[in-house]
């Protein structure tokens, strides 16, 4: 249990997507947090970190690191009271998954748990991991026999070759239960998002979740979409259960998913808050003709079999309870992501 607030935290990937808001609350709270880069020469990845560090009383110590040496985090590691790792590559865009995926998400895990047995002072590690390693494949629910996915569950479906970024979390999440067993000075608490989505701390992030709205608010969904089912949840929900997990006596893994919701229903949601402004689809693509499609767009023949059509449940029970999560409703997070995404002139007012 992390409370003295005076007590340093090390947080990797803190200059993302996730790991920024995780950086702010932390800063927010008092918090000393220890944040590597990869070139502290490129000030303008983090100087929105910088101006939240001089403007709360927190501190922030910025260093750099590299994910993939080793040794590269137990310096800084030495007296910090925990660590967050948030860091791992969350990409659609990729042509070796080994080496983009599953190397960076599986070695840096191993490295950054590494510097916490290096250390003698870490007590909590808290771990970013996915819905993705507890889900494979859509129809996987159906198969296995399931009401809904709950953190009983592992992806089982997944591979190098098929949805590799799932997998690369699932090898992720495992090497480090694997670690945590083997030693008894810190504990580890997981968290697991679905979807994540809500308004970035920066107009210069790069984020598939950012990707993903910017191709619905362009249009670029416009003539249908696949009955694709996934789960969404807020940001700075996603950043609370971390610190929340930080702070208090929580272990385990922990689904954070705000609803469940098709593709078109996104869509509709965009619409209810924004009616009118945008070119958003109105239409299911049928899976025949997703199946004629898919290979246009980089969806393989699997991937529509064992997920298009198939509906999910997602039991959140957990996180509301052991990380008292008030969920922001999706409304919310949609209103507010294109709000910020219109200020900072991604999208058109």
């Amino acid at each position: 249990m992390i409370t003295n607030r005076s007590k340093k935290v090390l947080i990797t990937g803190g200059t993302g997507y996730i790991g920024s808001w995780i950086v702010k609350g932390l800063l927010e709270k008092g918090y000393h947090v220890k944040l590597p880069v990869r070139n502290i020469n490129k000030k303008e990845k983090y100087q929105f970190l910088l101006d939240i560090g001089n403007q709360t009383q927190g501190r922030l110590e910025v260093f750099e690191a590299n994910l993939l040496i080793r040794g590269s985090y137990d310096e800084a590691a030495q007296n910090c009271s925990a660590i967050i790792h948030t860091a791992s590559p969350f990409t659609f865009d990729f042509k070796n998954p080994t080496y983009e995926l599953l190397e960076p998400a599986v070695l840096g895990t191993e490295n950054v748990l590494q510097a916490a047995n290096a250390s003698k002072n870490i007590q909590k590690v808290v771990l970013t991991s996915s819905v993705g390693a507890i889900i494979g494949d859509m129809r996987d629910m159906k198969r296995k026999e399931l009401f809904a996915f709950s953190e009983e569950n592992w992806n089982t479906s997944s591979n190098i070759r098929h949805k590799p970024y799932e997998y690369s979390k699932t090898m992720a999440e495992k090497k480090a239960w694997e670690m945590a067993k083997q030693q008894n000075q810190w504990e580890l608490a997981v968290v697991n998002p679905f979807f994540v989505m809500g308004p970035p701390l920066s107009r210069y992030l790069q984020s598939e979740s950012i990707n993903y709205m910017l191709r619905y608010l362009k249009g670029k969904y416009k003539k249908g979409v696949p009955e694709l089912h996934l789960g969404y949840v807020d940001v700075r929900d996603v950043a609370q259960a971390h610190i929340y997990a930080l702070e208090n006596k929580v272990s385990g893994r922990h689904i954070v998913c705000e609803r469940t919701s098709t593709l078109l229903g996104f869509a509709q949601t965009i619409e209810s808050q924004f009616p009118n402004r945008f070119e958003l689809p109105k239409k299911i693509i049928p899976k025949w003709m997703m199946y004629l499609l898919g290979p246009t767009v980089g969806m393989k023949r699997k991937y529509i079999k064992t997920n298009i059509g198939h509906a999910i449940n997602i039991d959140n029970s957990k996180s509301i309870d052991a990380l008292k999560i008030d969920y922001i409703p999706l409304e919310k997070t949609i209103r507010d992501m294109v709000q910020r995404l219109m200020d900072f002139k991604l999208i058109e007012q």
